[in-house]
């Protein structure tokens, strides 16, 4: 059988999730912390929702009373240039 996979950044599966919660993980924190699902590139954008779901049903647990996750911005290098181009630009406008 193919297991589906719930998150493309850390390539989670839903055997991985299902496993985590019967290992003892009730919320998303600690399922993040089991399976790193959510902690990738999107930060969870693309898989918090499939995730929440799995956890809701295997813990019979309504999305509603759920404690939601955290999560960080997806962050992008930026070039130190830029940086102290846009100071100077903002101390020229001054």
């Amino acid at each position: 059988m193919c297991d589906e996979l719930i998150c493309r950044c850390e390539e989670v599966s839903r055997e991985e999730i299902e496993a985590a919660i019967a290992d003892g993980a009730v919320t998303m924190n600690e399922l993040k912390r089991f399976t790193r699902a959510g902690m990738g590139l999107c930060q969870g954008r693309t898989c918090r929702r499939l995730v929440e779901r799995i956890l809701s049903e295997k813990t019979n647990t309504s999305l509603g009373e759920m404690q939601t996750s955290s999560y960080r911005q997806p962050v992008r290098p930026v070039k130190s240039d830029l940086i102290m181009e846009y100071e100077k630009n903002l101390k020229e406008e001054q």
